[in-house]
């Protein structure tokens, strides 16, 4: 059976935005939605971890009782930003999403299981009055895997929808439903690639809560803000090893496309490598200062514009993969313009609601958590 018998055909119904703009808001919502990702699961990891292992330190478990009220909060902003881009997926995509998906099956149903299972943890443990027992610790880290399998389950299902080939051979080999993919070769270290980085992102919401502290509690905020650049230097450092393995695991035509053979793949992929060295450079020299917060603020600045082209050679990768299969000149497009105005404007409105909403609510001295 060849593959183009198994892809279900284009949806009829047009586009109401051209391809290209529906191709930007994917990657701008999914960077949203990835940096938040990151705060909750790289920042409920570096908590966790504090408050188990580092029982003998007054400010890590100080740290961890500050952070773990955060998480709730985050996992919902995580959700809600991680809507549009799926959806814009769906549109794009849809065809070889829902593919995918139902391969997969069961895994896919479990999504939502073991996101309702972290969410009940991070409250447990965010409304506990005593967070020094280690069972609370353990709430949270038993949590946070809740969350680690959920990444696993999506990068499952996205290295499988960009592989039609194997589709035919995967459903007839075993139609139990739980089909992870795990012969793909790629599977691992993209799903390491991303697992790293959300610890190295995720550092950031240390060092966020320690510089909107400063100006109260110097001493403590300037621990927050080393630690923090402690693990994000740690967690960039293996992000190369892991890269590097991302990369040669690569289909040969994929990994070209980031050696010239796409412009735009090439120059994002050496300003993720250049950024990211930068990065640590900067955060090395500043945590040794007394006072780090210039380089601290510096070193968020560079890596997130390294997140941005990641999220863009995401995009490339998968166009690259799909290339013998979609064509998104075949995709009917019928532009509503006045549908559009109306969407972009509340999108940007939403986006400037949202920072303050986050600024207000997570980085200040008052913030508590609520049911």
């Amino acid at each position: 059976m060849g593959t183009e018998t198994i892809i279900p055909a284009l949806d009829p119904m047009p586009l109401p935005a051209p391809f290209w703009l529906f191709k930007l808001l994917l990657v701008l919502t999914f960077f949203l939605h990835i940096v938040v990702m990151n705060f909750m699961f790289g920042g409920g990891l570096i908590a966790a971890f504090s408050g188990l292992f580092r029982k003998k330190n007054e400010s890590d478990q100080r740290l961890f009782k500050d952070i773990v009220p955060k998480i709730p909060s985050l996992l919902a902003a995580t959700i809600t930003l991680g809507i549009a881009p799926l959806l814009f997926v769906q549109v794009l995509y849809g065809q070889f999403f829902y593919t995918a998906t139902i391969i997969m099956a069961w895994p896919w149903f479990l999504v939502l299981v073991l996101l309702m299972f972290a969410y009940y943890g991070f409250y447990i443990v965010a409304l506990k009055q005593d967070k020094t027992s280690r069972g609370i610790g353990w709430v949270m880290l038993i949590s946070i895997f809740f969350i680690f399998l959920v990444g696993f389950f999506y990068s499952s299902n996205f290295t499988l929808m960009e592989s039609p080939a194997t589709w035919s051979a995967k459903y007839f080999q075993d139609r139990s439903g739980w089909n992870l993919n795990g012969s793909e070769s790629t599977l691992i270290p993209r799903f390491l690639h991303f697992l790293v980085a959300s610890v190295a992102v995720g550092s950031f919401l240390i060092i966020l809560t320690g510089l909107f502290r400063w100006k109260q509690e110097a001493d403590y905020a300037r621990f927050l803000i080393v630690r923090g650049g402690q693990w994000f230097m740690y967690a960039t450092m293996t992000q190369f090893v892991v890269g590097i393995w991302f990369l040669i695991s690569l289909p040969r035509e994929a990994m070209l496309q980031f050696m010239g053979g796409n412009m735009l793949a090439t120059i994002s992929l050496l300003i993720g490598v250049v950024g990211g060295l930068a990065a640590i450079f900067i955060m090395s020299n500043g945590i040794r200062n007394d006072d780090p917060r210039t380089p601290a603020w510096w070193a968020m600045g560079i890596t997130g514009v390294v997140v941005i082209f990641m999220a863009m050679m995401r995009d490339v990768l998968r166009t690259a993969y799909l290339s013998p299969y979609f064509k998104a000149s075949e995709l009917p497009v019928k532009t509503q313009l006045d549908v559009l105005i109306l969407f972009l404007v509340l999108f940007v409105i939403g986006i400037l609601v949202w920072a303050l909403m986050i600024k207000r609510y997570f980085f200040t001295p008052s913030a508590k958590i609520t049911e």
